[in-house]
């Protein structure tokens, strides 16, 4: 889900209001409480990938947007696809408009998809944009997000997302080795009711709490427009200005918070963000303010996704809420990282740097 830094933006604050659900034990949850599945427990039998391989089935990819996140669950996906004879007919940028997200359901519904993968972009309109799909029945695989009232195993086949406790955690974790396991930190959370960031936050503050006693979070801001975040950065700094270190929701904001410390000129305040982005992952190789960045494995989202979908054509049960991993990225594993997480290159000046 992931939210990600390309599909964590103003716009979609606006549409997408789902409560973030207790975590159950140190787990992700999904929206509705589901317990997960790891997505390496999808398998297909010999059997089954030949008996899908007759069928002749079809699919359309119904995005939310386009980004490099989009890009990577696209192949995934698609990749999984072809390997089980199964067709894309169609793929589609709703541009975060849940008005076009219904119109290229409709247009989609021309080819008659045997399966539809996509983001939901808001509860009750993504409900009516998906009704004539259902009706018909089309095998639908949910990203991050599932519209209301919609069943899963009735109306739906799953839901995939990250693991979104575990990237949390992993920041906590990847904070406290470079601060030595003790410190001030800052927690910069998103100040909007969105599952899938809250349960990162909040799983990054519970982990420093809990396993952490020499860490305290001595400040916390909540930031709901990315073009804040250096002014939050400052007056966080202005307040504490020995900070050790600064939990950042995700990388678009972070970009903002490095520039408060680089004017501050401060070299000693680590930050740790979530998603990939390029002059966040630049700054980190080249040793500045960044100690890591933690990611999911975007490619794997799409194989999930796809995976789900041929459960569903068989008819075979498939788990409710289905996660993908997550990864700690580090100056020292960069190139492999955005291998794992996007399924392409690290851009050149990060890898030049990394040099």
């Amino acid at each position: 889900m992931s939210i990600r830094a390309s599909i964590l933006t103003t716009a979609l604050c606006g549409l997408l209001a789902f409560a973030a659900p207790a975590f159950a034990g140190g787990a992700t949850v999904g929206p509705n409480g589901e317990k997960p599945t790891p997505s390496s427990d999808l398998k297909l039998t010999d059997a089954e990938v030949a008996k899908l391989k007759e069928g002749k089935f079809t699919a359309a990819l119904l995005w939310h947007t386009s980004s490099d996140f989009v890009t990577a669950v696209s192949a995934g996906a698609t990749d999984e696809f072809t390997r089980l004879g199964i067709k894309v007919v169609a793929t589609t940028d709703a541009g975060f408009d849940s008005a076009k997200q219904l119109s290229d359901v409709e247009t989609v519904m021309a080819k008659s998809p045997s399966a539809i993968l996509a983001l939901p972009l808001d509860p009750v309109g993504s409900a009516k944009a998906f009704q004539a799909a259902k009706e018909k029945g089309i095998k639908l695989v949910f990203l991050s997000n599932v519209p209301a009232g919609y069943k899963q195993g009735t109306d739906y086949v799953s839901i995939v997302t990250d693991d979104l406790f575990q990237m949390g955690k992993q920041a906590a974790d990847q904070l406290a080795k470079a601060l030595g396991n003790k410190g001030k930190v800052a927690w910069i959370f998103h100040d909007a009711q969105y599952y899938v960031t809250n349960q990162r936050d909040n799983a990054f503050k519970s982990t420093i709490e809990n396993d952490y006693k020499d860490i305290k979070i001595v400040d916390s801001k909540g930031i709901a427009d990315p073009a804040r975040a250096e002014e939050i950065a400052q007056g966080l700094l202005t307040k504490t200005p020995d900070l050790d270190g600064i939990y950042v929701t995700w990388a678009e904001p972070a970009e903002g918070v490095l520039a408060a410390l680089r004017s501050a000129g401060n070299t000693k305040t680590k930050i740790v963000t979530l998603d990939l982005s390029e002059p966040v992952a630049l700054d980190m190789v080249k040793g500045g303010n960044v100690t890591g960045i933690v990611a999911d494995k975007a490619y794997e989202l799409g194989r999930a996704m796809a995976t789900d979908a041929a459960y569903g054509l068989l008819g075979k049960e498939a788990p409710a809420f289905v996660v993908a991993p997550a990864i700690t990225i580090t100056k020292e594993n960069v190139a492999d990282g955005y291998k794992q997480s996007l399924n392409r290159d690290a851009p050149k000046s990060v890898i030049d740097a990394a040099k």
